[in-house]
């Protein structure tokens, strides 16, 4: 899978906001000409909300040429999710950060590699503690 953050657009027609805790992710390259919702519009610089469709173009493109791309954002949602629970993210922390509700559900998302499977096994062996 597809590792490395998303964040640069190959049409430079949208930009990733770091450390956002609220309102638009992704920005067009332009301010809104109409009235929208201020969830819809960055507050600082004006620009509107990049669209999800328009966001998952921006993004296939960008991987295409990536070993194993094109990747939607959807797939970078399981890797988001898959990366959490390899580094050791509780079930609850990962249905908290997912929106799942049911566990059956989490675990189509979060799939952990055999080999993280055997790193967390090694760490965590009480063997090991002795």
């Amino acid at each position: 899978m597809w590792h490395r953050p998303a964040g640069r657009g190959s049409s430079g027609t949208a930009r990733l906001l770091k450390g956002r805790r609220s309102g638009p992710l992704f920005l067009t390259d332009r301010k809104s000409r109409v009235p929208l919702p201020p969830g819809d519009v960055d507050p600082a610089s004006g620009k509107a909300r990049l669209s999800y469709r328009r966001a998952a173009e921006i993004f296939e493109e960008t991987t295409a040429g990536e070993q194993g791309g094109p990747w939607t954002l959807h797939q970078l949602r399981h890797c988001a999710l898959t990366h959490d629970a390899e580094n050791g993210a509780s079930t609850p922390m990962l249905m908290a950060k997912s929106g799942h509700t049911s566990v059956a559900s989490l675990a189509r998302y979060a799939r952990p590699s055999a080999e993280a499977l055997a790193r967390w096994q090694e760490r965590n062996d009480p063997a090991r503690r002795r």
